[in-house]
């Protein structure tokens, strides 16, 4: 009997071993080698860089609070953006909690005669949205103009060169990468002080 589990342990114990090398190890290991070899930026987190050092991701938003900066869309992750936290806010509709914010965030943005686009507002569901609509990068054309003595025109351009299409033309909606634009808004920003 001992010698009948012995035979019938020892392929399992040999197989378990055996996928657990396969799919542990070499699997992953063929796939991360794969990815950094066709895709290296998006392998390694699409990372932006500035000085040799990263700065941010083309996929992860960040905050930027100055008048100075475009800003991105409300995050309910964590503190705000935070990617161990990505998740939204779980408020519904009727949440009065949820209405008392974008009331709040409403009157904070209002400018006369302009309704606030809905994503200077809302949260993504994930939280961590990097982009805005274009709308909303024209909407906060006036306020980064006087902030930083340069014409509404030469931000308006900017808007208009940083607008992403959708992918194949159809696949999602036009928008707008938010710390790219404050990066080329910085590189405006510096041309024009020399």
């Amino acid at each position: 009997m001992f010698t009948d589990l012995k035979s019938s342990l020892r392929p399992a114990l040999v197989m378990t071993l055996l996928f657990a090398l396969l799919l542990g190890i070499a699997y992953p290991l063929a796939l991360t080698g794969i990815g950094q070899a066709i895709f290296p930026s998006q392998a390694n987190g699409s990372l932006i860089e500035q000085d040799g050092k990263p700065i941010g991701s083309a996929l992860i938003g960040q905050s930027f609070a100055s008048a100075r900066y475009f800003h991105s869309r409300p995050s309910a992750a964590g503190k705000g953006y935070d990617g161990l936290a990505s998740s939204g806010s779980n408020l519904g509709p009727t949440s009065k909690a949820l209405a008392d914010r974008v009331t709040k965030d409403i009157q904070s943005l209002h400018s006369p005669g302009r309704p606030v686009p809905s994503d200077l507002v809302t949260a993504s569901a994930s939280g961590l949205d990097p982009h805005i609509s274009p709308d909303a990068a024209f909407y906060q054309v006036d306020r980064i103009a006087r902030a930083r003595g340069l014409s509404p025109n030469r931000v308006h351009a900017l808007v208009e060169r940083s607008i992403e299409q959708p992918i194949l033309g159809f696949l999602g909606e036009p928008r707008v990468n938010v710390l790219e634009i404050n990066r080329r808004l910085d590189g405006i920003s510096a041309n024009q002080s020399r």
